[in-house]
């Protein structure tokens, strides 16, 4: 998890903002590692941004094999700057319930205000989403979504059958408000994953965004293994 100085931490607590990898209640190194995930795991990071849980799984897991998803162009040319392994895959394209084009929601701004910090970019590129920002425009409001892009969108099943990934040992996924559209395209892929480990909030930041209810009861075939403030862990009961 980005550690932030405690200040900023605290007054983004305050404020409500739930922004990626930067709040208490991230999935932690000993968690991760306590899973029992193979030596040789299978990881899919589906809204990778700049690749920084990415290293986080190639530190953990050293002989992993990572495919990453992005679809914001400003993301990908920081990750990879950040991002080269011979480990690692990464996909232009988003995630979705139908292959196709869709309007992606650019984000920018920052959340800071006039605050810049180093370990984040000046122009914020980690709140887009395939979903129209509802209520993230009231509880983040230094975050801006001035601009949309048409991007390639595709379902998980289809890339998984193209790419001949036959079994997933943990997915990320970071797709801000579209978790529906991930599972939907995704029934056969996550009937293949052990682990699920995504956002959710119970307040609507994007349009359609589902509540942890609703996400859980799209999920019959898992359990939930660990709840945080607004992630969860979510294993396959049975691949268990």
């Amino acid at each position: 998890m980005r550690r932030l100085p405690h200040s900023i931490r605290k007054r983004w607590q305050r404020l409500g903002l739930f922004l990626r990898g930067i709040r208490p209640g991230n999935l932690d190194d000993s968690t991760l590692l306590s899973l029992g995930l193979p030596r040789t795991p299978t990881i899919l990071e589906i809204g990778c941004n700049d690749g920084y849980h990415t290293r986080m799984f190639l530190r953990l897991f050293p002989e992993a094999r990572v495919f990453c998803f992005e679809p914001d162009a400003r993301a990908r040319i920081r990750f990879e700057e950040k991002t080269r392994d011979a480990r690692v895959r990464l996909f232009p394209f988003a995630i979705g319930a139908s292959n196709g084009t869709a309007t992606f929601h650019a984000s920018g701004g920052n959340p800071l205000g006039d605050q810049p910090h180093p370990d984040l970019p000046l122009d914020w590129d980690l709140s887009g989403s395939l979903r129209r920002p509802t209520g993230h425009l009231q509880a983040n409001p230094g975050v801006r979504f001035n601009n949309t892009a048409t991007v390639e969108v595709r379902t998980l099943d289809d890339w998984a059958k193209e790419q001949g990934v036959e079994t997933i040992d943990f997915i990320w996924a970071d797709v801000q408000g579209a978790e529906m559209d991930l599972i939907q395209g995704a029934r056969k892929t996550l009937g293949l994953t052990r682990f699920l480990y995504t956002e959710y909030n119970d307040h609507e930041l994007y349009e359609g965004q589902p509540s942890l209810r609703q996400i859980s009861a799209s999920l019959p075939d898992f359990r939930i293994r660990i709840r945080y403030p607004d992630d969860v862990l979510f294993e396959n009961l049975k691949l268990a």
